[in-house]
């Protein structure tokens, strides 16, 4: 028997990718959303949290895919009441913000879970096992896409707590810090900050152990989501943020790409377990460029 679900924050990451990953989960059913513009057919829709919590006691779970900036709050009420709550990346705002909800739900007994949903990409898992007795000698990620595309007129991006570039950027470092047997630390960093905007729309990154990056959100066309890991048998290769997967130049057969199905079955894995997944190595790094990152003025933008 499915479990029920409620779905915070109808926007675009929730339609291309919650909402099918829900419907084809044997786990779970969308059973309410909570947003003050979007709906689901068919499904009970609330503007607000915590009418959706008095009014629907039967929800156990509670998905939220709103913006990071305000998640706290939502993720705090939905703890309160008692609920196990599933974060969209990044997990919070802030780190200090994700400890507390961790520490919350580890006080009640419930499931947080940080989820990551390139970590959840097909080549990631053979990558990492091929990785872990490898002599690496250097590291290059290559991440450029096109904000007008995937973020189109969301100008939240690019205020505080958006993080402009390493919200894509975040995603190649989620694969980063899965697939290296030993980890790496950032040691310098320029960002790129367009003259009219609170966050970089491009950053260059460098880490402990040969590792680089290279983010940038400017980029016409197709995107660019490359990780070059070189070692002492040959160089590996993730492309297409980790769905495609090449060793040596020989392609390395794969199953079908389905992220965020996987991210919904270890949901409901935590929950079975009475476990939480917290892992913020991620924002680590991201947090991390911005205490050590070279401020550099670019270009104003607009969409």
């Amino acid at each position: 028997m499915s479990t029920p679900v409620a779905l915070v924050g109808i926007g675009k990451i929730a339609e291309d990718q919650h909402l099918p990953a829900i419907a084809s989960s044997d786990d779970w059913h969308l059973a309410a959303t909570v947003s003050r513009s979007g709906s689901v057919p068919d499904v009970e829709g609330f503007t607000g949290i915590e009418e959706m919590l008095a009014t629907r006691p039967d929800i156990p779970v509670i998905s939220l895919c709103l913006p990071p900036a305000p998640r706290f709050a939502y993720a705090q009420a939905a703890l309160e009441a008692g609920r196990h709550v599933m974060l969209e990346k990044p997990p919070g705002a802030t780190l200090a913000e994700v400890h507390t909800l961790a520490a919350m739900a580890r006080e009640r007994g419930l499931t947080l879970f940080a989820s990551w949903h390139s970590r959840a990409a097909c080549g990631v898992a053979p990558a990492r096992e091929w990785l872990a007795d490898k002599r690496i000698t250097r590291v290059h990620i290559d991440w450029q896409e096109d904000v007008r595309e995937w973020h189109p007129g969301q100008d939240w991006v690019f205020e505080p707590g958006g993080m402009g570039v390493f919200d894509p950027g975040i995603n190649a470092l989620s694969i980063l810090t899965e697939i290296l047997p030993h980890p790496v630390h950032l040691t310098a960093a320029t960002l790129d900050f367009p003259a009219n905007r609170a966050t970089p729309i491009a950053a260059n990154l460098r880490f402990t152990g040969n590792t680089t990056a290279h983010f940038n959100w400017l980029q016409e066309g197709p995107p660019t989501w490359d990780i070059d890991v070189e070692t002492s048998e040959g160089t590996l290769h993730l492309g297409k943020g980790g769905s495609t997967l090449s060793i040596g130049g020989a392609d390395h057969p794969l199953p079908r790409n389905t992220e965020y199905a996987g991210l919904y079955a270890r949901m409901a894995e935590c929950i079975a377990l009475g476990i939480s997944d917290v892992d913020l190595a991620p924002m680590v790094h991201v947090a991390d460029a911005f205490t050590l990152g070279q401020r550099v003025e670019a270009a104003e933008f607009s969409f």
